[in-house]
């Protein structure tokens, strides 16, 4: 999947601050630590630092969702995250965005703090982890 590709699923996929652009997504692709799942019409982009890995993002276009795509590349990268060292996760989601909290509550991810108004005032980030 090209980095144009990433931004525009990114931005039908999001809104809030606002989506990602090509250029963004190249220069994530770029950097070893980081590793793109992709899938028709939704990808996950993670990170690996040491021990720890971070979901950047998960996106899945609207006419692909509720079909499983995105529990199917939250657990591809869990097991990316494993292969490459990591014994925890970490994620932040927009605290609006119920859909995704309860997507990553399903799969195992708990509440580990909150950043407030970290996507826009009023929206805060809700950060979550998981052992793996």
């Amino acid at each position: 999947m090209t980095p144009a590709e990433l931004a525009q699923i990114h931005a039908a996929s999001f809104t809030h601050p606002r989506p990602w652009n090509a250029v963004e997504f190249s220069a994530l692709l770029r950097d070893p630590a980081n590793f793109l799942i992709a899938r028709k019409a939704a990808f996950i982009l993670g990170r690996t630092v040491l021990d720890e890995a971070e979901l950047l993002t998960l996106a899945v276009a609207p006419a692909a969702r509720r079909q499983g795509t995105g529990g199917a590349l939250l657990r591809a990268f869990e097991t990316q995250a494993r292969t490459r060292g990591a014994v925890a996760a970490f994620l932040e989601v927009a605290g609006d965005n119920a859909a995704a909290q309860a997507l990553y509550r399903r799969a195992g991810w708990g509440d580990a703090g909150r950043r407030r108004n970290y996507y826009a005032p009023g929206i805060d980030a809700l950060v979550m982890r998981k052992a793996l």
